[in-house]
């Protein structure tokens, strides 16, 4: 198989990578295109040892350190709506390369360690430090749509330890719709099988139909929602589940949403 055919299917997504650390397409494919042409004139050879997505996006970091180039900010476009991309760029370069193989690319530590050229415990510290900056900027009221006590509770402590505020635990569909009447949250985490039989999936569609959030649904039923007959959701969590997995999936929620910056005045 040709060098061209093996990298092919990766192309989309390291060009996804690229746009999301420089914060513009055309400066990312920029760096994109140096990388395949070191490797096609013999100036960067892929390790053989890795995976050809592994060695596509190593050889693109060792070229992009090798430039000294810079993350400048995006421009404010007037428009007082945040995305990732500028919020990406407050987080130190290292974090933020961790962070995006990891949480936008699907990487395991192992595998962003070997693209970064450096040991795991070393990405583990850096994925912690950018997970630690995000979730300091992002804090935000949080609506729970659980109906187990104790299991909300958990939620509950995990979503406080994170900074965050829960302005409300909904047991039933009518409760969560009520909760958000009252408050809107910045964040819903919502189970599927409600206490009166009511749905958290019809809840969030309330919610969603009124007030654009992230959404996080924690469940026993996961295969409720990956029928593939309606958009699946993002976010979705299977219980009995891992307090690092939440904490992991809230930062991510929160950080890829787009959110208003504008103030009232």
């Amino acid at each position: 198989m040709s060098l061209l055919a093996r990298l092919a299917p990766h192309l989309p997504y390291v060009r996804r990578y690229a746009r999301a650390l420089t914060g513009d397409q055309t400066t990312g494919d920029h760096y994109v295109r140096v990388a395949l042409e070191a490797v096609a004139a013999g100036d960067r050879v892929l390790e053989e040892s890795l995976t050809p997505r592994v060695a596509l996006y190593h050889v693109f970091h060792a070229i992009w350190l090798s430039t000294g180039a810079q993350l400048e900010a995006p421009s404010d476009d007037g428009s007082g709506v945040e995305d990732a991309s500028r919020r990406l760029m407050r987080i130190a370069p290292r974090s933020r390369q961790a962070f995006l193989l990891t949480a936008l690319e699907g990487f395991t530590p192992s595998e962003a360690a070997q693209i970064l050229a450096v040991d795991f415990s070393e990405v583990e510290r850096l994925i912690a430090e950018a997970q630690s900056e995000i979730d300091a900027e992002l804090a935000t009221d949080v609506l729970i749509i659980e109906d187990e006590p104790v299991i909300a509770a958990d939620i509950e402590a995990l979503v406080t330890e994170l900074g965050h505020t829960v302005v409300d635990i909904a047991a039933t569909r009518t409760e969560a719709v009520d909760a958000v009447a009252r408050k809107t949250p910045g964040l819903v985490l919502a189970d599927i099988q409600l206490a009166d039989g009511s749905s958290g999936i019809d809840a969030v569609k309330d919610i969603l139909a009124r007030f654009d959030v992230p959404v996080i649904f924690i469940t026993a039923f996961p295969e409720r929602l990956l029928t593939g007959e309606r958009p699946e959701p993002t976010f979705l969590i299977t219980k009995p589940f891992q307090p690092e997995t939440v904490k992991a999936a809230i930062g991510q929620a929160l950080f890829f949403h787009p959110r208003n910056t504008r103030k009232a005045a």
